[in-house]
């Protein structure tokens, strides 16, 4: 990966919209090595893939709970059927394993407050814990999609 690269990534990460033609100009390149790098990008699964990013207040989601979890039992079933039913909902929308104190970090998005206890009652009953516990988000401080390339090898 060299500088044209890390500069293709910056720009992609800002707007995957802009049209390659003006990716190439601002890299120095024409059309077809551009699109070459960035399709190479992509097969090497740096460019995971494209999306729009929604705001959430927007779309009626404006309630972000961080689910803390620590299981009760890390049997192979017992954790597959445990991630079968978190990955399941479609109010979680991320998922970490963790080191410390909980085992696990979900993000989940809901309505309001209401909707989520029911969320929150719901998966009480279908899954084996030891601990779970919810922080409310109430302000937004930062949020990006932007990584940091300044360490990228070159």
């Amino acid at each position: 990966m060299d500088l044209i690269d890390k500069n293709i990534l910056s720009m992609l990460q800002k707007d995957a919209t802009l049209p390659l033609s003006a990716i190439a100009k601002k890299v120095g390149l024409s059309t077809t090595p551009c699109f070459n790098r960035i399709k190479k990008l992509e097969e090497d699964g740096v460019i995971k893939k494209k999306v729009a990013i929604l705001d959430n207040k927007k779309i009626n989601l404006p309630v972000v709970i961080f689910l803390s979890i620590r299981v009760g039992s890390y049997s192979k079933d017992r954790l597959d059927n445990f991630l079968n039913i978190i990955t399941s909902l479609k109010e979680v929308v991320e998922m970490y394993r963790l080191t410390g104190e909980n085992d696990y970090l979900i993000k989940v998005m809901a309505k309001s407050i209401g909707e989520y206890d029911t969320f929150n009652q719901n998966l009480i009953k279908k899954i084996d814990f030891i601990s779970l516990k919810s922080n409310i988000v109430l302000k937004e401080i930062k949020n990006t999609t932007i990584l940091p390339l300044d360490d990228l090898e070159q």
